[in-house]
């Protein structure tokens, strides 16, 4: 009866052997989990903060095209409307030095 006691109580022991092995085992796996995750994660907001990057970049230049192209066919619409002789253009051209010069 003593032989069957100790061969009960050896292999509770295993098995606790075994079960807190099997959790460190799993403590493991789950913090390596934890850490790809996490570094996933990271590149993945990393490569979202270069796509937007591009994405405002890219507006930026197409908005200067779009101001510049305006500016241009604001030029051409002001110069097929007004039109100016010399005499005209002179006082204009003083009246412009006279305000940029600060005198009147």
């Amino acid at each position: 009866m003593r032989e069957v006691i100790q061969e009960v109580v050896g292999a509770e022991a295993e098995a606790r052997g075994l079960l807190a092995a099997a959790r460190g085992e799993a403590e493991r796996i789950r913090a390596s989990a934890q850490r790809a995750a996490g570094q996933a994660r990271e590149r993945a907001r990393d490569e979202a903060g270069r796509e937007a990057a591009r994405i405002v970049a890219a507006a930026l230049e197409a908005a200067a095209r779009e101001k510049e192209a305006q500016v241009a066919a604001a030029a051409r619409q002001i110069e097929a409307e007004v039109q100016l002789d010399g005499a005209a253009r002179r006082r204009l051209v003083d009246a412009v030095v006279r305000c940029v010069a600060g005198a009147r």
